[in-house]
């Protein structure tokens, strides 16, 4: 059994979270706060059998896209003294992340 922990963005939450719930998958959906963007996100805790874990990733996969998002850069781009960039800057988002851990033991009381 695996435990896996997927970071997805929140508009992808709610599709996920009921795709994995028609195709039989327990998940916990956790509230969190991304790092690079600090924007909200979704995290979801889903306890699955070793023999499943190609299909979990494959539904996460197809509805967690990516996209891209203009943003305004606030870090100095070249030279110390150079100043800020104010032009925005494309950068992708979304997608998913997922991290995937062995259980010792799952005890349902």
């Amino acid at each position: 059994m695996k435990l896996v922990l997927a970071v997805i963005q929140d508009a992808d939450a709610t599709a996920l979270i009921r795709v994995l719930s028609q195709n039989a998958f327990e998940v916990t959906k956790l509230a969190s706060t991304g790092g690079f963007l600090r924007e909200g996100n979704t995290t979801l805790m889903i306890g699955v059998a070793d023999e499943r874990l190609d299909e979990l990733k494959r539904h996460v996969q197809r509805t967690c896209r990516t996209r891209t998002r203009l943003v305004a850069p606030s870090v100095p781009m070249g030279e110390q003294n150079e100043g800020l960039v104010n032009d925005p800057v494309e950068v992708p988002v979304g997608g998913a992340v997922m991290f995937v851990m062995g259980v010792q033991e799952f005890v349902k009381v």
